[in-house]
């Protein structure tokens, strides 16, 4: 007995084979593919109009900052180093001694000198009334022969004395003017050297002053200071090395004085105004850190133009090459003093441009000072203070 199969299901319902599920299932898939791919391209045209359009990013940026030559202003040997690569120093101290020897021998040859000077100027302020003295005794001599002159000529009109007599007084008048005359001339003289000042503030006892305050400050000076704090590098000085001023000795690196210069494409600058806000990525910390700056200025010209052989493009066989010009971006400190930065380290820099309502070039140069020292100040009332202390014992009697 033979059993016959219905091909429909109950209620007459049509049976769905297995390869239409299937057929049902990819396509269900595809249209979801389909949709996604649709909304990421959707979103990523959102991002980039509304991203992408409005920052500039470049990886040809590196850490820039200020490297401080030191250099010696006087003449001498090295006697002393007192700080090495990679050490840390404080503004004002002292890295580098020089032999002092010449300087104290330089000081005291001006000391005497100034003593010198001031002995020489009392001789003069004495000759003064020396030469006061002789014209007074000129005087009475002159007024003694003019007397007998006086006396005399009556008594050549009636040949009491001889002409001969009354001529040697007229001449002894004479020779008593002429003698006035002469020491006259002579306090004049004198006088004119010293009139009107006296003697501590007279130009000659000042410029005196003036060497042995110099030379002071050059004895000071064999004591060679860090200008500012910071990291010691590039040291090229030797112990017993004869130094010239001008001489590069070493370098420091202040480590608060960083900067970030990044390198746009000319096509990159359109956007991109002064004080816009910049985030930085440090290769050296990776992603893990990030530091946030601000646009202070664009370079003047490309970093071609400012290079030791600028390119020559009015050739036959030119090539355009795309120019990239540093711009200056400035890390905050507080960020820079949790994580360092050294000199020349690669980074990521990234501009936001929503902000064009800044300048295009940098801003103008401000009032007060961008970078000072006060490590290099001497103490000049010091020096001073005893080259006075040097003219008042010369002038002690």
């Amino acid at each position: 007995m033979t059993t016959e199969t219905n091909s429909t299901a109950p209620n007459n319902s049509p049976v769905i084979t297995q390869a239409e599920t299937d057929a049902r299932k990819r396509k269900r898939i595809l249209v979801g593919m389909t949709v996604l791919f649709v909304a990421i391209g959707v979103a990523y045209g959102i991002y980039y109009k509304q991203v992408l359009t409005q920052q500039e990013e470049t990886d040809n940026a590196y850490v820039g900052g200020n490297l401080i030559t030191l250099t010696s202003q006087v003449t001498g040997n090295v006697q002393e180093i007192r700080a090495d690569e990679t050490q840390m120093v404080k503004a004002g101290a002292e890295l580098i001694k020089l032999d002092p020897l010449d300087a104290e021998l330089t000081l005291r040859q001006a000391e005497a000198k100034l003593g010198s000077a001031v002995r020489q100027l009392r001789q003069r302020y004495a000759d003064v009334a020396q030469y006061d003295a002789a014209i007074a005794q000129r005087k009475l001599l002159l007024q003694q022969a003019e007397d007998d002159l006086a006396r005399r000529a009556p008594l050549a009109a009636d040949h009491t004395l001889s002409a001969e007599e009354v001529t040697h007084a007229r001449q002894a008048a004479a020779e008593a003017k002429a003698a006035l005359d002469v020491a006259q001339s002579q306090a004049d003289a004198a006088r004119s050297s010293i009139s009107g000042v006296n003697l501590a503030e007279h130009p000659s006892v000042l410029a005196a002053e003036a060497d042995f305050i110099q030379a002071w400050i050059a004895a000071r000076r064999n004591a060679i200071l860090a200008p500012v704090s910071g990291y010691v590098a590039k040291r090229s000085v030797q112990v017993g090395a004869h130094i010239t001023p001008g001489t590069a000795l070493l370098a420091i690196v202040p480590m608060e004085q960083l900067w970030v210069d990044a390198n746009f494409k000319e096509s990159e600058l359109q956007n991109l105004r002064v004080g816009q806000p910049v985030r930085i990525e440090a290769d050296i910390y990776g992603g893990k850190v990030e530091y946030h700056g601000k646009l202070v200025g664009l370079s003047a010209g490309t970093g071609s133009a400012f290079s030791l052989l600028p390119a020559q493009n009015a050739t036959g066989n030119w090539i355009k090459v795309v120019q990239r010009v540093p711009v200056r971006i400035a890390l905050d400190p507080k960020e820079l003093a949790e994580h360092p930065l050294r000199i020349g380290l690669s980074t990521i820099a990234t501009v936001d441009t929503h902000d064009r309502s800044g300048a295009v070039l940098g801003a103008s140069m401000p009032a007060q000072a961008v970078y000072s020292t006060q490590a290099l100040n001497q103490p000049i009332a010091q020096a001073e203070e005893m080259a006075k202390g040097i003219v008042a014992r010369n002038l002690m009697k």
